[in-house]
């Protein structure tokens, strides 16, 4: 028990990392454009982690890193990075709290995980948590970015589902490394291709890359992947409603934003629904 109390607490570091992102996203690189924000973020940190292990994939794991490495990176931070360009971090972190939802059919169709009807409505009260944190009357519905929102929830889960799925026969450190890269790689030519050239960084812009990368990649991949390879996806996922959680803090503490009532209840919802989801494993 108190193996997987630890196992939970270190995986929670990640989304309650990835909480900063909104902030430092329309704080520090207000200027940039979302793919190549999503490739500054995690090509230079895979990168570095592959100096550091200094191993390449072999055989069919180039496939399966690239797989992965679209679902988990690519894919996942462009969309999220779109969707909180054009919405407001309240409706973005909305849409992306899905994500336990489609985690939760896909294990079971993939794993041959049992469905079970507590992790639903853990979900479900979660979904309803963040909504109460973060949405607000004048919340604007961007299609675009709702869209984005949606796809990236749903890269997110079967990226997760599948690397819980495929166990790597390296290290954590190198398995980060691989995805990281590859994910980065794919983003080079979108952004080339699709964005304007990046802008010259100010050390705002660069104190913002350094906390997305070196913390908000390197590191928590590292403990996000670790938590998949110890724990079944239906139980890590709901940790990610640690994110709007942060994200509000965040903003409450720094942006001089209000606390209402209501978001308090969400604080109260978020967690019930991270109790709630730990409960069918035990």
């Amino acid at each position: 028990m108190k193996t997987r109390a630890s196992d939970l607490l270190l995986t929670a570091i990640a989304p309650a990392v990835w909480g900063s992102t909104y902030i430092v996203t329309t704080q520090f690189l207000p200027n940039f454009s979302p793919i190549t924000v999503a490739m500054l973020r995690a090509l230079p940190a895979g990168l570095l982690l592959l100096a550091l292990v200094r191993r390449l994939p072999t055989g069919i794991w180039w496939l399966r890193v690239f797989v992965l490495g679209s679902l988990n990176i690519s894919i996942f931070l462009s969309m999220l990075f779109i969707s909180a360009y054009r919405l407001p971090g309240g409706v973005a972190a909305t849409v992306a709290a899905i994500q336990p939802l489609f985690a939760i059919f896909l294990a079971a169709i993939v794993l041959r995980s049992p469905i079970r009807s507590l992790s639903i409505l853990a979900a479900l009260v979660g979904i309803g948590g963040v909504a109460l944190l973060v949405l607000t009357p004048r919340a604007a519905l961007d299609p675009i970015g709702i869209t984005a929102g949606i796809a990236g929830a749903a890269s997110m889960a079967v990226g997760n589902v599948l690397t819980r799925k495929w166990q790597p026969p390296v290290s954590l450190l190198a398995f980060t490394a691989w995805q990281l890269t590859a994910g980065g790689v794919l983003l080079v030519p979108v952004a080339l291709a699709l964005e304007p050239a990046i802008p010259v960084p100010t050390m705002t812009n660069l104190f913002g890359l350094v906390w997305l990368g070196l913390i908000g990649s390197a590191l928590t991949y590292v403990l996000w992947f670790r938590g998949l390879a110890r724990l079944e996806p239906a139980v890590v996922s709901p940790l990610l409603f640690l994110s709007p959680l942060m994200a509000v803090l965040l903003g409450w503490q720094f942006l001089n934003q209000t606390l209402s009532s209501l978001q308090i209840a969400g604080v109260v919802f978020v967690m019930g629904s991270i109790w709630l989801s730990q409960r069918p494993a035990r």
